[in-house]
């Protein structure tokens, strides 16, 4: 399993191509909701994606202000998962939020995730809120 940062408008594509398949199709997000003004390759998000024999299986995104990462979009295609994807994929974001000197992170994590990130050193910062219909707690991670 390896993970690469985003660079070509192909690896972005297979990066919201993935998100469509869990989010839209699986989840039931409208196709309208899931694209917005970062799905673009900028010095404002990186993408990355998650190979497994050479194939894109994941994806997520950081952006970020203040020395504050903002993870969103992280998602495995419903055939990888219980692979490692999902680490794979925070480790990524993660390495990139150092590069980009972040003091730490925090996502918005779907309840039903919410072990997986705890696993991960993330604790939970909110109340559970809704969005798109699924219920959600903002968590965070303080970066070493």
């Amino acid at each position: 399993m390896n993970w690469i940062k985003v660079e070509t408008m192909e690896q972005l594509n297979e990066a919201i191509a993935i998100r469509f398949k869990v989010f839209v199709d699986e989840q039931g997000v409208d196709a309208e909701v899931e694209r917005d003004h970062y799905d673009e390759i900028s010095a404002q998000c990186t993408h990355v994606l998650v190979m497994h024999d050479g194939t894109p299986v994941g994806t997520g995104r950081i952006s970020g202000k203040d020395g504050i990462g903002k993870i969103q979009r992280v998602c495995a295609l419903q055939q990888a998962r219980g692979l490692g994807v999902g680490s794979a994929i925070m480790e990524a974001l993660e390495t990139i939020a150092r590069e980009k000197q972040f003091g730490s992170v925090r996502l918005g994590a779907q309840v039903h995730a919410q072990l997986f990130y705890e696993k991960l050193g993330y604790t939970v910062i909110s109340d559970v809120f809704y969005e798109e219909n699924i219920p959600h707690v903002s968590m965070q991670k303080e970066l070493k």
